[in-house]
């Protein structure tokens, strides 16, 4: 055992070096990954902040330039001069005193009169419109001699030649002030800046001689860099600056990097273009990549060598740990025995009534026309299900609820199961009363958390059981499950279930202590049983849950129960949840509900439109049919207004043949419906509510391109001339197994205990019977021994089928049955369905 371990030590010790190697690789690549992401990211701040800074340096230019106009318009107001030589002299002056280099008069369509300067010639006709219509405060327009002027306009309505009158005075000014602000000289600038206009042309440049378009410039000059070609680059930059909104990007000139930041300009049609070379900081992020490979390369090996001393230290004194160990390791055997027998037992004790409750409900409804049959059915019913509500009681120790000493078992949990569930409990209750129900989810972020499943379920199957119980028929239940981010922080999430209902309601006063024990209100409830115990332990367990519970209620209007319970994540279950990418069509007349579902199936990659009519959905697929270009896979809720799921589905086949897949969407049971839809021309079902979970898994059986239609169970077996021993010590097991086998042609013989069967078995002649039922636990023998002792006889047909039909139903029992030489195992209570499956599959 001590050199077993020892060599498993050393072989974990290789393998440790190796990961470790593994590790720190990763850790260089990684860190070389986050270094250039930090140096983007910082170079990012820094020309926004730059370009912030020189957006105010602009401002102030043009404010100060503004205030020039404003002053020219105060000197000589438009509301007090006539137009004359002296008008336009004083103008003149004013236009001198400020250092302008031109002034004019303008109308918005374009008639002027030059008042200082020379006529204009502006940069841009459309942009100096825009000036003319107010649209901006700024342009500019290039002199004879080359340099650039820039225009500002204020509304004016001076007086002109010929009884014309101006409606704004536009003044130009040097633009050389506001390219020393903006453009840096110094021959190792960090920054270099410019300013464009819409289509590309300078306003003012740094550089780039002999480039008077700025688009022009990159198309020629930078290369293809993060699989981004010139033309991509330029398209992105001309779309940002036609929508005024900022554009970052680097991008690569020659050999070296550079980052390109485009902000608008206020009161203006241009952009302030900064570009930022990395060459420097490309230099930085070589040199301490340098020096990462050095400390990775070191402090891997100081690992290295620490891992080996702290190997040959834990070496030495194995030896007393591995008898401390087998110590151990047989102490938590024996614990997870007495575990596992616990559990064991109590699964043999609540799934033996419950095989009484299912076996005898079956036998009533297949002699439903037999009353005294069936009254004998419904009493040993009665006996099971009393017994089962004892054994529920004790485990579930109500005592401890009505004392608030109610403790929860944390574990992970699939809502999607747990409503699914839940669904399935309720459905018989929903089908008795003919009520409406449907189940709605909506913004589900994360379909695993850690709770207490059987505490959730109980909370919302005591809400909805009371929903149901008093709601009366053709009435209307419904559940909802939303999320969102919780207040408790990231690793949380906030769940509200819903419970509403369309039933008798509850007075003022009644909500009020509706959570109080043994709380009923018996004007309103005076006829139907209960304790008055179930809201009291509901609020009981939501606060322990660390949640809350409200209710709102109006007498013959209904009820509605809303419980919010702040759940921590768990990883998900599911792998790479994704799908074709699909044309589907959703159909369903509940808005919310097809929104839902169009969102979730986004998410896994299917492509959805949807419909709340059956006629608008027709003429969808309709109009996708004449196209060629059909809905790969359709889903159609059951029951709906006008047009149900059945009729569309035979409308929907008629129009385009039985290629198309078609589900059947809806939160009843498939079994009610099942026949009709697949001879209708269904492919098959989704239960409500539709997680995304759900979708996935009803979805992904066509994503291999063939769609096959989902077959019927067939119920017509015939075992006629077949002879089964069946071993069960309980009588009333025993009456349900021989009625459910009688019917497929069976002949059954019984053996009471273990013992009985193998002699039976050893007396009957060599192949009479065709299969042995073994039941596990019995008197005298049990089903294992009783296994192992048949398979131990010298008869030829000691091979045939033994197939465990137990309450014992953990996966232990299952492995310990296969160990004794049985086939197969079935648990209770019996699916018959299950069953005849099996003996197919053994009996020729």
């Amino acid at each position: 055992m001590y050199q077993k371990t020892k060599k498993k030590l050393w072989i974990s010790f290789l393998c440790l070096i190796v990961i470790c190697i593994v590790i720190f690789a990763w850790m260089y690549q990684f860190l070389g990954e986050k270094n250039e992401e930090t140096v983007t990211e910082i170079g990012m701040i820094y020309m926004s902040e730059m370009n912030r800074q020189l957006e105010q340096k602009y401002s102030s230019i043009i404010d100060l330039r503004r205030s020039q106009v404003e002053g020219i318009l105060k000197r000589t107001s438009p509301d007090s001069v006539v137009y004359d030589e002296q008008m336009l002299e004083e103008m003149r002056l004013n236009a001198s005193v400020r250092n302008a280099l031109y002034m004019g008069f303008y109308t918005r369509a374009g008639d002027n009169e030059t008042i200082y300067g020379e006529p204009l010639e502006p940069d841009s006709a459309d942009e100096f419109q825009r000036l003319l219509n107010g649209e901006i405060q700024v342009t500019s327009c290039l002199l004879a001699d080359g340099k650039k002027m820039l225009l500002l306009g204020s509304e004016a309505e001076y007086p002109m030649s010929g009884g014309r009158t101006s409606e704004l005075l536009v003044v130009g000014f040097d633009m050389e002030d506001l390219e020393q602000a903006l453009v840096t000289q110094e021959e190792n600038a960090l920054v270099y800046t410019h300013i464009i206009q819409a289509d590309g042309n300078f306003v003012v440049r740094n550089g780039y001689d002999g480039w008077a378009n700025y688009y022009q410039y990159l198309e020629d000059n930078i290369r293809e860099y993060n699989g981004k070609t010139p033309e991509v680059y330029v398209q992105e930059l001309r779309e940002a600056i036609e929508k005024d909104t900022e554009y970052s990007e680097l991008v690569l000139v020659a050999e070296s990097h550079r980052h390109l930041y485009c902000t608008p300009l206020p009161g203006s049609a241009w952009h302030l273009v900064s570009v930022m070379p990395y060459d420097a900081l490309d230099k930085i992020i070589s040199s301490l990549g340098e020096q990462r490979v050095g400390l990775v390369l070191g402090a891997c090996g100081v690992l290295i060598f620490v891992v080996l001393i702290v190997f040959a230290v834990y070496l030495r004194v194995i030896h007393q740990q591995m008898e401390e160990l087998d110590r151990a390791r047989k102490e938590a055997i024996h614990a997870n025995q007495a575990k596992s027998e616990f559990l064991s037992n109590m699964s043999h004790d609540i799934r033996t009534p419950m095989n009484g409750i299912v076996g005898m409900t079956a036998i009533a409804m297949a002699n439903i026309h037999d009353p005294m049959r069936v009254q004998d059915c419904l009493k040993k019913v009665t006996l099971s299900s009393k017994h089962l509500l004892g054994l529920i009681n004790d485990v579930l120790d109500m005592s401890k609820i009505e004392d608030g000493k109610l403790t929860l078992n944390m574990d992970a949990l699939s809502l999607s199961d747990a409503m699914d569930s839940i669904v399935n409990i309720v459905q018989p209750q929903i089908h008795s009363k003919r009520l409406h129900f449907d189940i709605f989810v909506q913004n589900i972020q994360i379909e695993e958390v850690f709770c207490d499943g059987v505490r959730l379920n109980q909370v919302l199957l005591n809400l909805l059981s009371n929903a149901i119980k008093f709601t009366p028929e053709n009435g209307r239940v419904n559940i909802y499950l939303s999320q969102e981010d919780s207040p408790k922080g990231d690793q949380y999430i906030r769940c509200h279930f819903r419970v509403k209902d369309t039933g008798i309601g509850m007075s003022p006063e009644f909500v009020e202590k509706v959570f109080d024990s043994f709380t009923r209100d018996e004007a309103q409830v005076r006829k139907i049983e209960g304790t008055g115990l179930g809201m009291a332990i509901t609020k009981c367990i939501v606060e322990a849950m660390k949640g809350s519970i409200e209710v709102q209620s109006e007498q013959n209007k209904g009820t509605e129960f809303h419980v919010t319970l702040d759940l921590e994540k768990a990883e998900t279950r599911l792998e790479d949840m994704l799908l074709p990418s699909w044309n589907m069509l959703v159909v369903d007349n509940n808005e919310d509900l097809c929104q839902s579902a169009v969102h979730a199936l986004g998410e896994i990659g299917v492509r959805a439109e949807w419909s709340i009519d059956g006629k608008t959905a027709l003429k969808m697929v309709e109009e996708r049919h004449a196209r060629h270009d059909d809905y790969q896979v359709i889903l159609l809720d059951w029951k709906m207004p006008g047009l149900d799921g059945l009729q569309m589905t035979r409308a929907i086949r008629k129009m385009v043949g039985d290629e198309i897949p078609i589900l059947i969407v809806s939160a009843y049971d498939w079994s009610d419906i099942e026949e009709e839809a697949l001879a209708a021309g269904a492919h098959g079902f989704i239960s409500k509510p539709l997680f995304k979970s759900n979708l996935y898994l009803g979805l992904s059986k066509f994503a291999g391109g063939t769609f096959v239609q989902e077959e019927q169970i067939n119920d017509t077996h015939d075992f006629t001339g077949k002879n089964i021993l069946l071993a069960e010590d309980n009588d009333l097991n025993w009456e349900i197994a021989e009625d459910l086998l009688l019917e497929v042609g069976f002949k059954v013989n019984r053996a009471e205990n273990g013992q009985i069967c193998v002699d039976m078995f050893k007396q009957s002649e060599v192949g009479e019977y065709d299969v042995i039922l073994m039941d596990i636990r019995m008197p005298v023998m049990n089903g294992y021994e009783a296994a192992t002792a048949i398979r131990a006889l010298d008869r030829p047909d000691v091979n045939l089928p033994i197939i465990a039909m137990t309450a014992d139903a953990f996966s232990d029992d299952v492995q310990h049955c296969l160990d004794s030489g049985m086939n197969a195992h079935i648990a209770k209570p019996i699916d018959l369905d299950k069953l005849l499956i099996q003996l197919e599959k053994y009996i020729e």
